[in-house]
């Protein structure tokens, strides 16, 4: 008789039908097999892992090609001189015209390394001065020049990308 009470009560209240549902969904959410923990522990692992070797690639690639254009900079700045030299050698008067024409040909040719190595000049005359780009030498009181625009170039500059190689030197107008 007292089983056929409860079994009365708890048709009658679905509440209590529920409530035993909730808990042992409760005790089995919380029991967790080892082996799935230990799969998820080690797939947590894995994600972290080859996040790293995903970031230290790219931090040894960007090193990587800073310390090539490092290089190339030292390199390049050491023939910088040479190219001055060849510039200067074709805005003397001369009567060999192959002589000029064959000057002219060098300086091309390195002109044409130094590009293809992603080396640039730094524009000079009629630009604003820009003291990361530029080096003053002098300045002259020009009213019909704007305030700090380059008025005459001495020494050519060159960069690779953002990194300059060598300064451009240049007499800048008040």
């Amino acid at each position: 008789m007292e089983k056929e009470e409860k079994k009365e009560q708890t048709q009658n209240n679905p509440n209590e039908k529920e409530n035993k549902k909730e808990e042992n969904t409760e005790k089995t959410d919380y029991i967790i097999d080892p082996k799935q923990q230990e799969l998820d522990e080690l797939n947590d692992r894995y994600k972290r892992v080859l996040a790293e070797f995903e970031n230290f690639k790219k931090r040894s690639g960007k090193e990587r090609e800073t310390l090539y254009n490092s290089i190339l900079a030292d390199i390049v700045e050491v023939f910088l001189p040479v190219v001055d030299n060849l510039e200067n050698a074709l805005k003397v008067e001369t009567q060999d015209v192959e002589y000029k024409k064959g000057v002219e040909l060098v300086l091309k040719q390195f002109k044409d390394i130094l590009k293809s190595k992603g080396v640039e000049e730094i524009p000079a005359v009629g630009e604003t001065f820009d003291p990361s780009l530029h080096e003053a030498v002098s300045s002259i009181q020009d009213p019909d020049k704007m305030e700090k625009e380059i008025v005459q170039e001495y020494r050519k500059g060159y960069k690779i990308g953002n990194k300059v190689i060598r300064h451009s030197m240049v007499v800048v107008a008040n």
